[in-house]
């Protein structure tokens, strides 16, 4: 449904007042208007104005939705020209008019026109904090852990067995016989005799030692 709204005598040119007006043909009712409140034209006031005065007609008196209202056509017209002089040199006079527009803004509604913002609005980008020492190695760890793959038991069946040479298995062998021998040898060590017997053997080069220091002493 078409609903219009007219402002007559409007003193401003009608070549200034279509430079705003065609920047806001199908748009939004509230997109123009945002639209029409940053531009640097004084045109764009009056135009603001004829379309707030559609809307509330649209609104109050056939009942529709505001969100809904998109304009579908505003139009300029001149209106009557008021003719001004100015006194110039020799006695002339040089003719100044003053023109006026009329202004015309048709809005209607087309429900589903105007896209909501339903995702929010992206977020500035943030300083990543500094990792710690511990942080990273723990991250690395974990990297490493998920690089490597998985053993399974059937990888381990099937991975083949190295045959073990001659010479591994006689040293193998021959390990557990030596160590049997050393701890015999420290076992009879540590038995009464064997302890005796090293006992006089000490004995034995003490004295010796003595008779040799006293033969050197006689000397």
């Amino acid at each position: 449904m078409e609903v219009q709204a007219k402002a007559k005598w409007v003193r401003t040119s009608p070549r200034k007042v279509r430079l705003v007006a065609r920047t806001l043909r199908n748009l939004p009712v509230s997109e123009a208007l945002v639209a029409c409140s940053f531009m640097p034209k004084s045109a764009a006031r009056d135009v603001a104005k004829v379309i707030r005065s559609a809307q509330a007609n649209a609104e109050n008196n056939f009942n529709l939705v505001r969100d809904d209202l998109v304009i579908k056509d505003i139009r300029v017209e001149p209106g009557p020209m008021l003719k001004r002089g100015q006194p110039r040199a020799m006695g002339r006079l040089f003719s100044i008019f003053k023109r006026t527009s009329h202004i015309t803004a048709i809005v209607e509604d087309r429900p589903g026109a105007v896209r909501r913002r339903t995702a929010a609005l992206p977020r500035a980008p943030q300083p990543a904090a500094r990792p710690s020492p511990t942080a990273g190695a723990a991250a690395a760890a974990r990297a490493a852990a998920a690089s490597e793959p998985a053993t399974t038991e059937s990888d381990e069946r099937e991975a083949p067995t190295r045959r073990r040479s001659r010479s591994e298995t006689k040293s193998e062998a021959s390990k557990p016989a030596e160590a049997g021998k050393k701890t015999e040898a420290k076992k009879a060590d540590k038995s009464p005799q064997a302890k005796t017997t090293t006992a006089r053997a000490e004995g034995k080069n003490k004295d010796q030692d003595k008779n040799k220091k006293q033969d050197k002493k006689g000397k």
